[in-house]
């Protein structure tokens, strides 16, 4: 099956993570790399590059007095652990709906030092919802999840004791989706989606809270190693450095997506830009027999991560077909198991891309049902 070289975009890129990285973004890379690549991070180039992230960061999330821009070497992953050993204080309540709340959640139920880790489940394609419970310090979900396509808000617990901890992985949603950062403690992401760069570091914009229950969690006989210590990766941020060496390359590559955001109108323009993608996306699934928005609530879709399921048809053999031409990365998450696309419409992705994608799965459906 040839699918008409008119039809497909000018990028096949649509991953959920790792996402598009802009030519920009490499001639970036290629024009700073002798000047930074393999040499000291310890040195001003490279903490120069540290500081324009942090500062940038802190203008597109319009950071509230007082917070601070932390980095880390590990990614989110990471950062979980980070939490677990350094923000986590007895007991912590998750929200659980879909596969990378899940395992956050099942890091604090293995720390011997939680006592306890609640962990309130829904159904992937659905969205748990806080509740504030007597004794609970901390309470952690992410903003999107990534595996189902659920966006969930961004807000204070009510009625939560005085001192809880909100934290948000943001790790698919930041930098694409809108969204008060005072409302959360550690609103924390890695740079592989809508940064649109490569992963293996963590970014955290931390409360004055969080910056003080790290202090004291650390000032604790709670053994914490050093490459997991928030008050470590606080102290090397505040100097533009990192804790251990850093992948340069992603740092350049993060620093020139930030930088191509803020010019063109910051966290409100990219928003829209993913509003406007993912919309094509659910636009078009309404209007098939043979597809539906995972996600059956259209609250909860993700302007990010636009998961739709197709009846009749075989997701996996369209996926291969699109491959085979160039256009990568629709396959649905694999241990949701369902027939399904899965579209990141992140900010590097042009609708008009979009809009070609959909087209061209148009074409391959009705050759398939032929």
């Amino acid at each position: 099956m040839r699918i008409p070289t008119e039809l497909l975009p000018d990028d096949g890129r649509f991953g959920s993570g790792p996402s598009r990285i802009r030519p920009a973004q490499v001639a970036a890379l290629a024009a700073a790399g002798a000047g930074l690549l393999g040499t000291s991070h310890r040195q001003e180039p490279v903490r120069a590059l540290v500081r324009t992230v942090r500062l940038g960061v802190a203008e597109l999330f319009d950071a509230p007095e007082g917070y601070e821009v932390v980095l880390g070497n590990g990614g989110s992953t990471t950062f979980w652990d980070v939490a677990t050993c350094s923000l986590v204080q007895d007991h912590v309540q998750h929200l659980v709906h879909g596969e990378f709340a899940a395992k956050f959640a099942a890091a604090t139920a293995r720390a011997p030092f939680v006592a306890q880790s609640d962990h309130v489940v829904a159904p992937p394609g659905s969205l748990a919802l806080p509740h504030a419970v007597a004794g609970v310090d901390t309470y952690a979900w992410p903003h999107n999840e990534t595996s189902t396509g659920v966006i969930a808000p961004v807000q204070r617990v009510p009625g939560a004791d005085p001192g809880a901890l909100v934290l948000v992985d943001a790790t698919s949603a930041a930098g694409g989706v809108a969204v008060d950062v005072s409302q959360t403690d550690a609103y924390y992401f890695a740079p592989q989606k809508a940064f649109g760069s490569d992963g293996g570091l963590w970014l955290a914009l931390l409360s004055p809270a969080a910056v003080e229950r790290a202090g004291r969690m650390a000032a604790t006989d709670r053994w914490v190693p050093e490459s997991l210590s928030l008050t470590t990766a606080l102290a090397a941020s505040r100097k533009d450095e990192t804790y251990n060496t850093p992948a340069v390359a992603t740092l350049l590559m993060l620093a020139e997506q930030v930088t191509w955001l803020l010019e063109r109108g910051g966290l409100a323009w990219a928003a829209q830009r993913c509003l406007d993608s993912s919309g094509l996306v659910y636009d078009w699934a309404s209007r098939r027999p043979w597809a539906t928005p995972f996600v059956t609530d259209p609250a909860l879709r993700s302007p990010v991560v636009a998961t739709v399921d197709l009846d009749g048809v075989d997701a996996a053999e369209v996926g291969r077909v699109l491959r085979e031409h160039g256009v990568v990365d629709t396959e649905p998450y694999r241990k949701l198991g369902r027939n399904q696309l899965r579209i990141g419409t992140f900010p590097s992705v042009e609708p008009s891309d979009v809009a070609a994608l959909l087209a061209c799965v148009d074409h391959v459906v009705e050759r398939l049902a032929g």
